[in-house]
C-alpha cells in the first residue's frame, strides 16, 4: 500500500514529467536494512543527512552516495556554514514533511512557496529560517553524484525508495528552485 507522502511524491514528479519507478519495501530506516532491499534496484543509492547551523535559523541537506563515511567535522570544513548539529525531528518535519528515517531530497516539494508574491513569509513560517531565495533548506549534493545515471531516494516514506534519472534530479532541483551545490565526499 502506498503512504500519502509516497503518493505526494509521485504526483509531484508525474505533474512535472519527471519518469520514476517505485519499489515498496518493508520500512528501512537505516542505510545497512536498505542495502538487503536495494540489491535489485539499478541506481545509485543516497545517503541523506539533515543539519541545521548552531543559531538554529538555518537547515542544510547532504546528499551522497550510501557507501560513503562523512564525518561532521569534515563536513562543516566543506560546506564552510559554520558549526552544524543535526535537526531536531520537530525542524525535519517543519522544513521538509519527513520523519527521521525518511531523510530524502523530495522533502524539498515541503520547501516551496514559503513566501507570498511581495516575498513576505506565508502563515506559519518564520523569516529568520528563511534563506534570501525564501527556501529554508540549502541542499548539498556529492559531486560523484553528477555521473551516476540513476539516483534513488525514500519518497518521504521509508517503506520506498523511488529511482529518476540524473536528468530528472537536475529538473527537479530546478523547480523546487532552492539553493545547491556540489560538493567533494
Amino acid at each position: 500500500m502506498t503512504s500519502e507522502k509516497t503518493e505526494k511524491v509521485e504526483r509531484f514528479l508525474c505533474g512535472h514529467g519527471i519518469d520514476f519507478k517505485t519499489h515498496h519495501h518493508p520500512p528501512l530506516p537505516t542505510i545497512e536494512l536498505a542495502l538487503e532491499y536495494w540489491k535489485e534496484i539499478d541506481s545509485t543509492h543516497c545517503k541523506n543527512l539533515f543539519f541545521r547551523n548552531h543559531k538554529g535559523n538555518r537547515h542544510y541537506l547532504v546528499v551522497f552516495e550510501c557507501h560513503k563515511e562523512l564525518g561532521i567535522h569534515t563536513l562543516e570544513k566543506s560546506l564552510k556554514q559554520g558549526k552544524l548539529s543535526f535537526a531536531s525531528q520537530e525542524r525535519m518535519e517543519r522544513c521538509l514533511g519527513l520523519l527521521p528515517g525518511s531523510v530524502s531530497p523530495f522533502g524539498l516539494i515541503n520547501d516551496m512557496n514559503l513566501t507570498d508574491q511581495a516575498g513576505n513569509p506565508r502563515e506559519g513560517v518564520s523569516a529568520k529560517e528563511l534563506f534570501e531565495n525564501g527556501h529554508r533548506v540549502r541542499l548539498f549534493l556529492d559531486k560523484d553524484l553528477q555521473n551516476a545515471e540513476r539516483v534513488s531516494f525514500h519518497p518521504c516514506d521509508n517503506t520506498a525508495s523511488t529511482v529518476i534519472s540524473n536528468a530528472g534530479l537536475l529538473r527537479f532541483l530546478e523547480i523546487w528552485g532552492g539553493e545547491y551545490e556540489w560538493i567533494e565526499v
